[in-house]
């Protein structure tokens, strides 16, 4: 019989995959993982770990399965958090949970369960697992989920053929209103629970709140640049190469104060990320700001009127090779190689048409139609059909 330790959150997602897994006949434990608790930083008195746990307590003794918590916070806060604030203080825009994934859930959560006798590692994300043989060895496939509206394969883009190989998916063939009957039918305390929001670490509290103590407030500008500025109308046609049409078109505008005006204050540029409109506090405007860029260096935050400004928008995007990652390794592009994908730059953006282009530093992405907000730090996936085969960091 075949082990499978699965990560049991306290949510409907992963009480029903325990479930599954169990219908399928494997033998099977669960494991809450605590991640945070640093009770500085929660904004209420509320214990949402302790609850957490406790639903997933609740769900295991239900399915009459062992069940353990695990304390994951020195990992946690040594490869999450001290990396968030460390982009956050370059300027850049983190994404934990796909982080989380990567460095927890996927590495030191597995080799507990592996420690434990597992044959695999199961968790109730929204995705797929699919198995192709190729020259004579197996190749493991990340899939998108079956519901669209909830797919998570965008969350697992930075995961190896080795932690594929360890992994199951047992939700990912259904869609959420299934699995809240199937937790209905069982009577699951975790039934009716609502998704949780926020980070996957700090429970109730928000990323700026958490910021906001971690990080010292420091007053700054916030600055207009308007449409019409001639750095958006200046546009250059003719190149030399592919590769300096791509550099050209990925290209980082370095705003100045005198383009624009100042229209009000702020508490610190690294709490603000591209594209962001709350949080600004500036009325007054015929549309509203959106935030086209911040300075950390210099501590201002540029914005620009409406969605369409064109301060907001690009066509392409670069990963530098330390940052590169091919899930499928088999078809990572070799130098001046070119694949044609569909990508996205954030959770739950619907795919888009692009281009890889491999060039000696790292790899370009061409898009077919302009993208909005294109933020340094986060992450792009690329994807062939239903099948996520690639990703990277954002430069």
């Amino acid at each position: 019989m075949k082990r499978v330790v699965i990560g049991l959150s306290g949510g409907v997602d992963s009480s029903v995959a325990a479930y599954l897994l169990q219908l399928e006949g494997y033998e099977v434990i669960g494991l809450f993982m605590k991640n945070w608790h640093d009770d500085s930083v929660t904004i209420s008195n509320e214990c949402p770990w302790l609850d957490d746990s406790n639903d997933a307590m609740l769900v295991a003794e239900k399915l009459g399965i062992p069940f353990q918590t695990v304390d994951l916070s020195e990992e946690y806060k040594a490869r999450i958090v001290d990396y968030m604030f460390a982009e956050y203080e370059r300027g850049r825009t983190p994404n934990p949970d796909v982080l989380c994934n990567r460095e927890i859930k996927f590495d030191v959560f597995m080799k507990i369960a592996l420690d434990l006798g597992a044959d695999y590692v199961a968790t109730g994300h929204y995705c797929r697992k699919g198995m192709i043989h190729k020259d004579g060895k197996d190749i493991y496939q990340l899939l998108s989920g079956i519901d669209t509206n909830k797919d998570q394969s965008y969350f697992l883009c930075q995961l190896s053929q080795e932690q594929l190989a360890k992994s199951l998916f047992p939700i990912g063939e259904l869609t959420k209103p299934e699995v809240r009957k199937i937790a209905t039918e069982l009577d699951l305390v975790t039934a009716e629970k609502k998704d949780s929001q926020g980070l996957c670490f700090i429970g109730k509290v928000k990323l700026p709140d958490f910021l906001q103590q971690q990080l010292k407030p420091k007053e700054g500008f916030i600055v207009e640049i308007p449409e019409d500025e001639p750095v958006f109308s200046n546009v250059e046609t003719e190149f030399n190469s592919t590769e300096s049409k791509l550099e050209y078109l990925s290209r980082k505008i370095i705003y100045k104060e005198d383009w624009g005006k100042v229209v009000g204050k702020h508490q610190g540029a690294h709490y603000f990320t591209k594209g962001q409109r709350k949080g600004l506090g500036v009325g007054g405007t015929v549309e509203p700001l959106f935030v086209i860029d911040t300075d950390v260096e210099k501590n201002i935050i540029y914005t620009g009127q409406g969605k369409q400004h064109p301060g907001l928008y690009k066509k392409a995007l670069f990963v530098a090779n330390d940052e590169l990652h091919w899930v499928r390794e088999d078809l990572a592009l070799q130098l001046d190689e070119t694949m044609h994908v569909k990508a996205r730059i954030r959770y739950r953006q619907a795919l888009e048409k692009a281009t890889l282009y491999k060039v000696d530093m790292g790899l370009y992405i061409e898009f077919e139609n302009l993208q909005s907000a294109i933020t340094e730090g986060q992450f792009v996936a690329w994807y062939i059909n239903d099948e996520l085969i690639g990703s990277g960091v954002i430069s």
